[in-house]
């Protein structure tokens, strides 16, 4: 398995200084941001590598000699949005990415099923959580419409380009666990789009990234090594599905989502939080993971993505990369004495 970080927290500096941090951590894989919610600030000469196999070399020259080596390309964003200036947007990331990965000699893109509006005309995406009503169907029923045409023709683009697509099933996307993940597999026949198993999304819906992981087998591509903190006191009174975000001013630290959209500050009392490897499961939970993530490909790509607020931008990956580190000891030593 290679073990890598995901570049995007390590975009306040350059590639090459990117690289000694990855390589300082004891890693060896750097997942590279390529479009969608943010900018592929690592790949400058983007458009060039598509059409010049010298600024490719020259592009690939950076990692030659650093001991770490492009771990695929990540573009989530939303490309069903039912705003064009969005969704088409982040769409032909998606399509740009896999021609990318395909002329960088990558096999995985990351990024999101997307989700659409309600029913035509809509401008806003309506992500539809608890189908009780028959209003609600009939909403996931045309959202199912739009994806199902969508996704089979990236599957037939990134089986053309030898590149797997791996969807992270997170919150706010049509596909978002696991029995969406095989619906659309089944509506479009898909053989070369799967899943990026991030357990952090998981563990805040009440599953178990192990046995998705078992479930889904084959269909998982790619891993994200990400890791939740429920907070029970805030859980218990106000549940996971809590919506007490607070909309920031601009002149505010804020992330763009395209167009028009913007991240929204994190609920104060927050049922739960994104945080390091280890701070919401010990190491015996991560040894247990990278062993079903073993057992469907031995090659698989695992990269640690940190968005821990309570520990700055080194130290998050400092303290994920050390836990990721032992629990892959873990399973080496459990594999030779097998």
């Amino acid at each position: 398995m290679k073990l890598g970080v995901y570049n995007a927290i390590l975009h306040d500096r350059p590639l090459p200084e990117a690289l000694e941090v990855v390589a300082g951590l004891g890693l060896t894989g750097i997942e590279i941001n390529s479009g969608g919610f943010l900018p592929p600030v690592h790949i400058p000469s983007f458009d060039d590598i598509l059409i010049s196999d010298a600024a490719r070399d020259d592009y690939l020259a950076v990692f030659d000699g650093t001991g770490v080596s492009i771990a695929g390309l990540n573009c989530n964003g939303n490309p069903l949005h039912p705003n064009p200036v969005i969704g088409d947007k982040h769409a032909e990331d998606v399509r740009r990415s896999i021609r990318l990965a395909s002329r960088l000699g990558q096999h995985r893109v990351v990024t999101m099923s997307g989700l659409p509006g309600g029913e035509p005309g809509a401008t806003r995406p309506n992500w539809i959580v608890n189908a009780w009503n028959s209003a609600a169907l009939d909403v996931l029923d045309y959202q199912w419409s739009v994806a199902a045409p969508f996704w089979a023709d990236i599957d037939k683009l990134a089986r053309d380009h030898d590149v797997k697509v791996a969807l992270e099933l997170h919150p706010q996307n049509l596909v978002f666990n696991t029995a969406d993940i095989l619906k659309l597999v089944e509506l479009t026949d898909a053989t070369n789009v799967g899943v990026e198993l991030d357990a952090s999304h998981l563990f805040w819906q009440q599953m178990d990234p192990v046995a998705v992981v078992r479930r889904l087998g084959p269909l998982v591509f790619h891993a994200a090594a990400k890791d939740v903190r429920v907070n029970p006191e805030h859980a218990a009174v106000y549940g996971v599905l809590d919506n007490s975000f607070r909309r920031l001013d601009p002149s505010e630290n804020r992330v763009n989502l395209g167009g028009d959209e913007w991240a929204n500050e994190w609920p104060r009392e927050s049922a739960w939080d994104f945080v390091a490897l280890g701070k919401g499961h010990d190491v015996a939970f991560w040894t247990e993971w990278l062993r079903a993530l073993h057992d469907v490909d031995p090659d698989m790509l695992v990269n640690i993505e940190h968005e821990d607020t309570e520990l700055g931008r080194l130290e998050g990956l400092e303290v994920a990369a050390a836990v990721l580190k032992d629990a892959d000891a873990n399973l080496t030593r459990g594999l030779t004495t097998v």
